[in-house]
């Protein structure tokens, strides 16, 4: 089953549409573009929640390790 949260396809699972959009109000829109960030300004972003940056923390840091 797809998922229809705006942009979910570009991020992990587990990141609420609320997050979803926080990020994509700042022009967001791939895993990859999170790094442009700080998780202070993460954090300032109305909808992200601490789950949420958790996860995008992990799954950058896991596509870093690769390469």
């Amino acid at each position: 089953m797809e998922d229809k949260r705006p942009n979910a396809q570009n991020f992990p699972k587990g990141i609420s549409a609320p997050a979803l959009r926080a990020l994509h109000s700042v022009g967001i829109t791939h895993i990859d573009q999170v790094s442009k960030l700080s998780q202070s300004e993460l954090k300032g972003l109305h909808g992200m929640g601490p789950k949420a940056i958790e996860i995008l923390m992990a799954e950058l840091s896991h596509k870093k390790d690769k390469f």
